[in-house]
């Protein structure tokens, strides 16, 4: 058991950390959006590859950011059961989930955007657009990335339900250092 709470803490502090980082990509987004409509209807003046730029760094904040959002329970749910569910059943619904949806359904992202992101890298692709964003092959792996860091969230949350089913829960660590508890006291305790 050792081992899956060890698991379950590296992948919850990595998607910790790329989600903060990526939430600054927002502010990237606004300024640049903000710049470049500036540019264009203040001063006639555009650039393909900035108007590009905050559509991928946007892209790029929910690419990244996902497996943040499911550490921190912000995907989609049927609030109606699971919010009411004891911590048993939604251990159970959360395995169930992970094992027989997210994890399949990343497998299947990943297998299919393998051979995309590769033609991308052999051709060195840049943008289609002249004078727009070079090394768009970087920007596509990011899809190959959000497989990654969403599907080891997507165990840790499998490993986190083991340890509720089987009576070994551990503290939550990075919802407790968020909130700047100890990390021997559990996320809600006072």
């Amino acid at each position: 058991m050792r081992a899956i709470v060890g698991f379950v803490h590296a992948v919850d502090r990595l998607n910790e950390a790329v989600g903060r980082a990526a939430a600054w990509l927002t502010l990237v987004t606004v300024i640049v959006c903000a710049v470049v409509v500036v540019l264009r209807y203040a001063f006639s003046i555009g650039f393909v590859w900035m108007q590009e730029l905050y559509v991928w760094a946007y892209a790029c904040v929910f690419m990244l950011g996902a497996g943040y959002t499911l550490l921190h329970e912000g995907h989609v749910r049927v609030d109606i059961f699971y919010a009411e569910a004891s911590a048993r059943t939604r251990a159970i619904v959360n395995l169930f989930g992970a094992f027989v949806f997210l994890l399949p359904w990343l497998a299947l992202t990943a297998w299919t955007s393998i051979p995309y992101v590769r033609a991308s890298w052999r051709l060195g692709e840049g943008s289609a657009q002249s004078f727009g964003m070079p090394a768009v092959y970087l920007l596509k792996s990011v899809l190959l990335v959000f497989c990654l860091l969403l599907g080891l969230q997507g165990l840790a949350l499998a490993g986190r339900s083991i340890l509720t089913l089987t009576g070994r829960d551990e503290p939550d660590v990075v919802l407790s250092e968020a909130a700047g508890e100890d990390e021997s006291t559990p996320t809600g305790a006072i």
